[in-house]
């Protein structure tokens, strides 16, 4: 019996897919399956309900391995991350003291943020004191201006401790491009091209440092889609990376000295495929300079070829365009799952920020929270335990390939146009972007993109104005001039300006249920609304409902309410809302709820407003705030 091999799929003989279409269609009822049911992502490819194994045949994605080019299953044979925390250095020994602290809660990889105008080899020194700087990853954020300086003096520093340097592992983050972008600051390629040269030459004495960086995460914070990040992310990082190499820089080292920051937000499976899909294209792109290994033994070396060189180093930081400072706890659960999409997507290294980053400093309590969720994954959840564990997912393999081959399509109209820096210099890419950012602003104002607790089931009676600390980004100094900039963009920015103002009024408004009719439809419409209402943090009142629609507005009018809401069904609205309507007119602004088909005939004798799921929340609450005075 013991010998006997248990079949869970034997009683279950194989469906075809033809067999479950025909199930599908007959479950629709005539409905229109593409319409139904076929997703079509913000990138523009669409994405079915279901897939096969035939789906993914003629994906050589499949048969890829841990460790092994073109690494789409990862750089190395495990699933260990870094978890990282940033610290913007204010005074070295304070941040000494801090690093010190949070590497005994679970940190093992730090990012300081420096201020150029201080930087010397006492700063350094005061900074890293009692860091084994050989058990944990350094990252640093610098000026561009001072980035060889600070290689420079890192490497006495090491070399003073007496460090091996090949057990050193960090990073210079010299990213002149990304200084274009968030600034303005206007630079040329022969600027740039010095700078990154003498970065790379001051850091010689630091062989696993990573020193020339691509902050994708500008895209992303920008509102950029998914694949649109990962396209431009590869042209930036080929951008460099060409300038090196015809700079004099021997290719595979120039490879090697690259690193790749994105941003990971709320798009749980789409962005586990673009980390999979970013390994795959960089490797190839590298591939393609066909780097000339230097090492004799090396393993990766393909007739002569570098193929460690392709290997894409990759750090992951939690978004802020889809953060908000109402329900501000939500954003615990959206870094949550964005921790899971970058850790179970293979990244190097994870920087969660804080749920509260948005609108005030971080305290002790949300680092605290931030560290954990980590933590979490990895102690609890056992994710660094399997390596890829979503290859083989007809899902995300198709994900991974259609990502793969957007981002691709826009990183050649990149380069067929000159390259990342004239796109930059141009402003192509920032107006790019920008245009992808009003379209994803649009969606969260109608609710195609939901922020819960902003657009969408609010806290009814939460205040938030007094919390927001509002702090301006340190600048280097550097003179500024004409690139075009790219700043980061907040999907519930508007929705809580509307609730900032409305907290700021001498009234707070009052919508009010007048809820009359068919039950069932009286009482959906009242939750809607009553959710709608209080996305702009008015006051709600709803009801059981009335037995007329005088009983009703009266009832409106001495609970002194600025809008009345009539919730009833479609076919009663066209003798109920004309009746409400003659009674509120002119006492308070009237709504309807729904979208019924006397709707024409409503609107003809004087009723403006209308409110259903194809309402564009956002510009109604503007209204109504507008006609109250807000």
């Amino acid at each position: 019996m013991a010998e006997k091999k248990l079949n869970l799929l034997a009683d279950f003989p194989p469906v075809s897919t033809e067999k479950w279409m025909e199930k599908v269609t007959v479950d629709l009822k005539g409905a229109d399956f593409n319409k139904k049911l076929v997703w079509k992502t913000n990138e523009g490819f669409n994405v079915m309900p279901f897939y096969r194994a035939e789906d993914i045949t003629s994906l050589e994605t499949k048969d890829s391995a841990p460790g092994v080019f073109p690494y789409v299953r990862g750089t190395k044979a495990d699933n260990e991350w870094l978890i990282r925390q940033d610290i913007v250095v204010e005074s070295a020994k304070d941040a000494n003291a801090k690093a010190l602290d949070i590497l005994f809660k679970g940190v093992n990889s730090l990012g300081f943020k420096l201020k150029k105008e201080e930087l010397s080899a006492g700063y350094i020194a005061t900074l890293l004191e009692g860091i084994a700087a050989d058990c944990v990853e350094l990252n640093f954020g610098i000026c561009v201006s001072a980035a060889a300086t600070l290689a420079t003096i890192l490497t006495d520093y090491f070399k003073s401790k007496g460090y091996d340097p090949k057990a050193l592992q960090g990073s210079i983050n010299f990213d002149p491009l990304n200084r274009m972008l968030q600034t303005g600051k206007e630079l040329t390629k022969e600027e740039i091209v010095t700078k990154a040269k003498a970065t790379i030459e001051a850091a010689a004495g630091l062989p696993f440092y990573r020193v020339i960086g691509v902050n994708a995460t500008t895209l992303n914070n920008a509102g950029a889609f998914i694949a649109q990040e990962l396209g431009y992310a590869l042209a930036w990082g080929n951008e460099y990376l060409s300038m090196m190499v015809e700079a004099g820089v021997d290719t595979s080292l120039a490879a090697k000295k690259i690193k790749f920051n994105f941003g990971v937000g709320g798009n749980y499976f789409m962005e586990i495929a673009k980390f999979r899909a970013a390994r795959l294209l960089w490797a190839k792109i590298v591939d393609a300079y066909q780097p000339v290994c230097k090492k004799d033994d090396c393993k990766s070396t393909v007739n002569g070829i570098c193929k460690c060189a392709a290997k894409m180093r990759v750090h992951a930081e939690t978004s802020t365009f889809n953060k908000t400072v109402f329900d501000a706890n939500v954003n615990m659960l959206r870094t949550q799952t964005e921790s899971m999409s970058a850790t179970l997507g293979g990244v190097n290294s994870l920087t969660v920020l804080g749920y509260d980053v948005i609108y005030k400093q971080a305290d002790d309590f949300s680092e605290r929270i931030a560290r954990n969720q980590q933590l979490l994954l990895k102690e609890e959840s056992h994710f660094d335990k399997v390596t890829d564990p979503a290859a083989g997912s007809y899902y995300i393999e198709t994900l991974t390939n259609e990502i793969a081959a957007q981002a691709w399509k826009l990183f050649l109209e990149v380069e067929d146009k000159g390259g990342f820096f004239t796109a930059v210099a141009s402003g192509s890419v920032q107006q790019a972007v920008k245009a992808t950012a009003t379209s994803r602003l649009k969606s969260v104002s109608s609710r195609r993109e939901v922020l819960l607790g902003t657009n969408q089931f609010p806290n009814f009676n939460e205040a938030a104005a007094a919390k927001v600390q509002v702090t301006e980004t340190a600048d280097c100094g550097c003179a500024h001039s004409g690139t075009e900039k790219l700043l980061p963009v907040r999907g519930a920015a508007e929705f809580e300006a509307l609730r900032f103002a409305t907290e700021g009024a001498a009234k707070r408004p009052k919508a009010f249920m007048l809820t009359i009719g068919s039950l069932a439809m009286r009482l959906a419409r009242a939750q809607f609304s009553c959710n709608f209402f209080a996305c702009a943090g008015y006051e709600v009142v709803d009801n059981l409902g009335f037995a007329t629609v005088e009983e009703g507005v009266k009832a409106a009018l001495d609970a002194k309410a600025d809008i009345i809401v009539l919730c009833s069904s479609d076919d009663e609205y066209a003798e109920l809302a004309p009746a409400a309507y003659a009674l509120a007119k002119g006492k308070a602004e009237f709504v309807v709820a729904g979208a019924p088909a006397c709707t024409d005939d409503l609107k003809a004798i004087g009723i403006e407003y209308f409110v259903n799921v194809k309402t564009n929340v956002l510009d109604m609450l503007k209204q109504f705030n507008s006609k109250l005075g807000i």
